[in-house]
């Protein structure tokens, strides 16, 4: 029988550092659950985007970001809430090193914080390939550092032999910590990787679906799941309701209506007036059903990053979200009034999408209309008038190219010129992630002023908002408000 979203059985898959095996073996439990016939709940901790394709894999589910720095700690259980709706268990698997969060902000979302959140046990996935009666002084190390933070069981990974494992035992039931499961080191299932992390499955469907299958075998074959179920159960239960775009929507105060005075703190939110909420209007704009009006969402391999939670948003918004894939279709979905472009691997595909003529010239068409056109990090590099040489959309006088320097973090931004997304003064958080640089022209205006190290980004020009920037908009669910009423009344 299923159980509410508040009261799922849940654990955390966590780990000392990154490296240790903890996609695979939180993709692969994920997996053997599935196999077993229960609706597994998929999550990932932290803002990347790779790893819930692979968990989407595994359980035929949407993989979740439970992010504390962009959405803040009070959205992780409602998110989590949400997801879980209709599963009989959840995975979540970590970010990095257990307790390694935001630089400079304490336990912020971090693995470990996000486990108290969700009052969920902590399996931890260690590498014991170099070690033997030491794992017992680092599993009680992490377990004893945070009393808040339950460690219900360790999974041992990389183990070379039996005698390997019995000493690795032996020093574990010292200090009274439960094995529940091993994973030998001849065993591993390697999954390919670049530049960014693991190759999304997106662009290598085939083949992961063999990944997957392989760590889910793994990880039945090594592993104690009855033992791994029994801990999911004893999760405590939330108090929080599911978050619900359509609540969101309703609850979210208009944003600032003023730019803020140079060097002053942007204003607080919460102090935002209350404004009623827009009803769609009858007459021009309706494109869809319903009268909706219709958004374009760029997918396919070369865009593969994105929060399920936009999507939600924008058609509680008023919105029929069509994708496609600019790898594929050359033209716009018909009807298209507005266009959102996340992220992923443009410089990998830069010569496929240069060759799409027709498409580069219709988006650039419908961005010269003044519509909404909503760009992220890869989307802002197909917008450019060039990336590494090849003609890309020329809707920004800006050229792009590959970087051997990683930008990698988070950015605390404030925005600085009014558009479709934002009037100037809102607040959000970000994450840049790229390995790319963008050499701006002249004419568009900035999109943010990021607070640390200070800083303008981004590029805004009649309905375009095109930045590195990744931001969750269930933070502020007023930027799909205000895309869609962009899209009716362009």
């Amino acid at each position: 029988m299923l159980t509410s979203p508040s009261s799922v059985p849940r654990l955390v898959v966590a780990a000392p550092s990154s490296g240790s095996g903890k996609t695979t073996v939180a993709t692969g439990l994920m997996a053997a659950l599935t196999a077993r016939g229960l609706a597994v709940s998929p999550h990932k901790v932290g803002p990347d985007y790779i790893d819930p394709g692979y968990h989407s894999l595994a359980t035929g589910r949407t993989g979740r970001n439970l992010d504390a720095y962009l959405c803040g700690p009070d959205l992780v259980g409602p998110l989590f809430a949400h997801g879980a709706r209709g599963c009989d268990i959840a995975v979540v698997e970590g970010v990095m090193g257990m307790y390694d969060g935001a630089a400079g902000e304490g336990e912020l979302a971090s693995t470990a914080q996000v486990a108290k959140l969700l009052r969920a046990p902590v399996v931890l996935v260690v590498d014991a390939s170099s070690q033997s009666r030491s794992v017992a002084a680092l599993v009680h190390g992490f377990a004893s550092w945070d009393p808040q933070v339950r460690i219900g069981g360790v999974i041992l990974n990389k183990v070379a032999s039996d005698r390997h494992e019995e000493l690795l035992r032996e020093a574990l039931d010292a200090a009274g910590v439960p094995v529940l499961g091993v994973l030998r080191r001849v065993a591993q299932v390697e999954t390919p990787s670049r530049h960014l992390g693991l190759v999304p499955v997106a662009e290598r469907r085939a083949s992961a679906v063999d990944s997957v299958a392989a760590m889910g075998a793994q990880v039945s074959r090594g592993c104690d799941l009855e033992a791994l179920v029994a801990l999911a159960r004893s999760a405590g239960a939330l108090s929080c309701a599911a978050w619900d775009a359509a609540g969101a929507l309703d609850s979210s105060p208009p944003p600032p209506l003023a730019v803020p005075t140079p060097g002053a703190a942007p204003p607080d939110p919460r102090s935002r007036p209350e404004r009623p909420r827009p009803q769609a209007p009858d007459g021009p704009g309706e494109s869809g059903p319903g009268g909706r009006v219709r958004v374009a969402v760029a997918g396919g391999a070369a865009f593969t990053f994105s929060y399920a939670e936009h999507a939600e948003l924008l058609a509680a918004a008023g919105a029929e979200v069509v994708v496609f894939d600019p790898l594929r279709d050359e033209g716009l979905p018909e009807g298209t009034r507005g266009l959102v472009i996340g992220g992923g691997f443009p410089e990998v595909y830069a010569a496929e999408l240069s060759s799409n003529e027709a498409l580069r010239k219709e988006v650039a068409e419908l961005a010269g209309s003044g519509a909404p056109v909503a760009a992220e990090c890869a989307g802002l590099l197909y917008l450019c008038r060039e990336l590494d040489g090849q003609p890309m959309c020329g809707v920004l006088d800006a050229t792009a190219r590959m970087n051997e320097r990683l930008t990698l973090g988070y950015r605390d931004a404030v925005a600085v010129s009014d558009s479709v997304l934002a009037v100037a003064g809102t607040r959000m958080r970000g994450h840049e992630f790229h390995r790319t640089v963008v050499e701006p022209g002249s004419g568009a205006a900035p999109a943010w002023g990021v607070l640390a190290p200070r800083r303008v980004e981004g590029f805004v020009e009649r309905g375009v908002h095109a930045s590195y920037l990744h931001t969750h908009w269930a933070s502020e669910p007023g930027v799909a408000r205000r895309f869609v009423e962009r899209c009716r009344t362009s």
